[in-house]
């Protein structure tokens, strides 16, 4: 059942905008503006007009039209340029157009239309280089209604849990200590009202997401942090963190800054301390290591499925392989663009396979080993919109693992201060007992509700396109695609 959509506006009173709309002291408070813009960017209260909404301003797509509020000013009172924090916002690969455009999903549930790109990025690489192929044919609301975005997880048939998820992705582990419990809580209701899934990461099972043990993955890590007994059984499937692919062969961090007292109590540390996950388990150096892990957790929690999250080295359908038959039910690869709060640039940029090479490497590997239809595979590591999980399915995956983006639909700045424990400006990945009450979870689960729906309302459009009645019909269909490095130049034509 779809949760209910509500529109969820900024927590600041100026939200940051791609324009700026300026009104002169030549006003006349005619009221013209407000009666011409179709977007609400001119409004008042009592017949007094208001500060222009410049979030919702479309800018100079509106020239030469009868809403240019500009030209139908009497007073010439008006002006709309574009805003010059626009040109300081984001980075390479979350373009100052894909932040807005994801804030305004999160707030509206609905794609924008005030010139920003919500589809690719600017890196020059991985999908902003790889394009969907989408007839020209137009959606009809009873078309959508057919189609399913739901996800089977458990395909072994060995007396599990029959687990399946509403949506074709869950949410990556983020653990209490790199962002804090509200945080934590804003993605575990939004989850479960999407009867989708999300992970603790490796900071241990805090009691207030007892409530939502039933859409929550706990993660054993190499530092063990917070694993018990209790906790394992509590939910329906636990994830095996033998990797990280934005620091792979790095293992897990947790500076000193973020250890507050509440952290370390949970991870059974001393406050104050950083905290480092080795890289390897060190009782695991085999496939026969690697089974003995998984039995462990098996024998612990009859009922749950197992996910093994690795990164992507040459041989990771090797990887792959070895852990079907070790007993997993979910490989989850975890691609080079990942975000962290802690990874070097070094080793985010020059060490895992990008995930856009590694899923179809493993997805064919596993097709020829014949298991591909009896292991889920996920993939995760950057993936930053709807255009983005409809590639990676379409690539070979069944479905994705997100994590940034649940950050910037809290209106995350991408900053680049997570490490810190007062770094966060926006509350959401402080563990400061002041700045993390700037995020109310009433709010940050509603924007998330939001942001879902709208991401599964374009992946539906795209599959009623290809006509697709299911969003398993899309996996492996590297035919829906187009690689813009292989199309030939005009010169070439």
């Amino acid at each position: 059942m779809k949760p209910a959509i509500k529109p969820v506006p900024s927590r600041y009173k100026n939200p940051l905008s791609k324009f700026k709309v300026t009104r002169a002291n030549a006003c006349v408070n005619c009221l013209t503006c407000v009666q011409v813009c179709p977007h609400g960017v001119h409004w008042d209260s009592g017949g007094k007009i208001q500060m222009p909404r410049d979030n919702l301003c479309h800018g100079f797509a509106c020239m030469n039209k009868d809403c240019y509020c500009v030209d139908q000013c009497p007073s010439r009172a008006l002006r709309v340029t574009l805003n010059p924090v626009y040109d300081v916002l984001g980075d390479r690969r979350w373009t100052a157009d894909l932040l807005l455009s994801t804030w305004h999903m999160a707030e509206t549930a609905s794609v924008p239309g005030n010139n920003l790109e919500y589809k690719t990025g600017d890196s020059g690489g991985g999908f902003d280089r790889i394009e969907l192929i989408l007839p020209d044919k137009k959606v009809k609301a009873s078309e959508k209604e057919k189609v399913s975005t739901s996800l089977l997880l458990n395909r072994r048939d060995d007396g599990r849990i029959k687990l399946e998820i509403g949506l074709p992705f869950y949410g990556g582990g983020m653990s209490f200590g790199s962002v804090n419990l509200g945080t934590m809580l804003c993605r575990a209701r939004a989850y479960s009202a999407w009867e989708s899934l999300v992970c603790t990461g490796e900071g241990g099972f805090p009691e207030e997401l007892i409530p939502y043990q039933d859409h929550v993955i706990t993660q054993v890590a190499t530092g063990l942090f917070g694993v018990r007994e209790d906790t394992v059984q509590r939910v329906p499937m636990i994830e095996f963190k033998y990797a990280q692919g934005a620091k792979p062969g790095l293992g897990g961090h947790l500076l000193g800054d973020k250890v507050t007292p509440a952290v370390a109590r949970m991870r059974e540390a001393v406050a104050g301390n950083s905290l480092f996950s080795p890289f390897p388990f060190h009782s695991v150096y085999s496939i026969e290591d690697h089974q003995k892990h998984i039995d462990w957790i098996k024998q612990i929690n009859p009922r749950a499925l197992v996910s093994v999250k690795v990164s992507t080295p040459n041989d990771v359908d090797m990887v792959a392989v070895g852990s079907y038959y070790a007993g997993a039910h979910v490989i989850h690869l975890d691609g080079s663009y990942g975000g962290t709060g802690a990874a070097p640039d070094i080793a985010k940029k020059n060490i895992a396979m990008p995930i856009e090479y590694a899923i179809p490497k493993v997805h064919r590997f596993l097709t020829q080993e014949g298991v591909r239809d009896k292991i889920t595979l996920i993939a995760s590591g950057g993936l930053r919109t709807a255009h983005d999980v409809a590639k990676a399915i379409a690539l070979g995956a069944d479905g994705v693992v997100i994590g940034t983006a649940d950050m910037v639909a809290l209106e995350c700045l991408r900053c680049h201060n997570c490490e810190s424990g007062r770094g966060c400006p926006r509350g959401i990945a402080t563990t400061d007992p002041e700045l993390k009450l700037m995020l109310d979870e009433d709010w940050g689960t509603q924007r998330l509700i939001n942001l879902f729906s709208c991401w599964r309302d374009q992946l539906v459009g795209f599959l009623v396109k290809w006509g697709m009645k299911s969003i398993t019909e899309l996996v492996g269909r590297t035919d829906c695609l187009r690689h813009l490095d292989y199309e030939p130049s005009s010169e070439e034509q």
